[in-house]
C-alpha cells in the first residue's frame, strides 16, 4: 500500500510546490510508482508539470472531492514514466463550501484514495497554503507530513499554527499522522541568518530535520515555467542533486 505524504506549510513562498514536484519526480526516477496530487486551488503543481488547469476542467481534484468523478478517471500521465498526477483548478475553492454540510467531510480525499492507493509506492499531496478544509482533508488522507521551511525568522514564527493544526488532526480524524520531517529550502550558506535559522531548527526539532538541504538555485526556479521537474530541465544542477538526495533520505526512512 502506498505511503501518502503531504507537503504542507500555510506560509507561501517557502518552496512547497517545488518540493512536491521534485520529490515526486525524484522518487519516480528512483523506480518508485508515484502519484502527485495538486490540492492547491492555485494549481501551481498542475502548471509546473506542463498541464493547464483549463485543459479539462471536468477531471480535476475538485470533481473527485465533491463525488462527481471517480479518482481513477482524474489520473494524468506525466513526462516521467512512473509518475501520475491529479490536477487542480481554481474551482477547488468551492469544494470547501460544498463539503461543509457533508458527513465525514474531513475524509473525502482519504476515502477517494482507497481504490487506487495500492497502485503506488508513494502519493505526494501538494497542500494549499492555508489551513482550511482542503488542507485538513490532505492531512487526514496522509500518513505523514513534510514541512518545507525557508531559513528566515518569519518562516519559523509561522510553524506554530501549522503544528497546532497537525496536532488537531492527530487528535481527531487521523490519529496515525506523523511528521516525516522538516526540509530547509532556498538555503544560501553565505548568509548569516540562514545558518542561524538552520541551527535553531535543528536545536528545536533535532533528527526531524532532513540532512538534505535544498540550496538556492536559479535553474530550480526556472524549471516550472518550462513545465518540467528539475531532473528533466537540468539533470546536472544542484537542484537535481538536492532533490534526489532528499528522495533517498525519504526512502531510507521508509525501508
Amino acid at each position: 500500500m502506498g505511503k501518502v505524504i503531504a507537503i504542507a506549510n500555510q506560509k507561501g513562498g517557502v518552496g512547497k510546490t517545488t518540493t512536491a514536484i521534485n520529490l515526486a519526480a525524484s522518487l519516480a526516477v528512483l523506480e518508485k510508482k508515484v502519484l502527485i496530487i495538486d490540492a492547491d486551488p492555485q494549481a501551481n503543481t498542475t502548471s509546473g508539470l506542463n498541464f493547464s488547469p483549463e485543459d479539462d476542467q471536468k477531471r480535476t481534484l475538485y470533481e473527485v472531492m465533491i463525488g462527481k468523478l471517480d479518482i481513477s478517471d482524474a489520473l494524468i500521465q506525466t513526462e516521467i514514466a512512473n509518475m501520475h498526477m491529479i490536477p487542480s483548478h481554481i474551482n477547488l475553492v468551492g469544494a470547501e463550501l460544498e463539503l461543509v454540510e457533508a458527513p465525514d467531510r474531513e475524509s473525502a480525499l482519504k476515502n477517494a484514495l482507497l481504490s487506487i492507493k495500492d497502485n503506488y509506492d508513494y502519493i505526494i499531496i501538494d497542500c494549499s497554503p492555508s489551513l482550511g478544509l482542503i488542507t485538513i482533508n490532505s492531512l487526514t488522507a496522509a500518513d505523514s507530513v513534510i514541512i518545507p521551511v525557508q531559513p528566515e525568522f518569519f518562516a519559523l514564527e509561522g510553524l506554530g499554527k501549522l503544528l497546532t493544526t497537525i496536532r488537531l488532526v492527530q487528535a481527531g480524524p487521523n490519529k496515525e499522522l506523523t511528521i516525516e520531517g522538516f526540509v530547509v529550502t532556498m538555503f544560501d550558506g553565505r548568509t548569516k541568518v540562514h545558518n542561524q535559522v538552520l541551527g535553531e531548527l535543528k536545536e528545536h526539532f533535532g533528527s526531524m530535520v532532513f540532512n538534505t538541504i535544498i540550496q538556492r538555485n536559479i535553474r530550480l526556479s526556472e524549471a516550472p515555467s518550462h513545465g518540467k521537474p528539475i531532473i528533466l530541465y537540468d539533470v546536472i544542477c544542484n537542484g537535481t542533486t538536492n532533490y534526489l538526495n532528499l528522495a533517498k533520505e525519504v526512502l531510507e526512512k521508509n525501508c
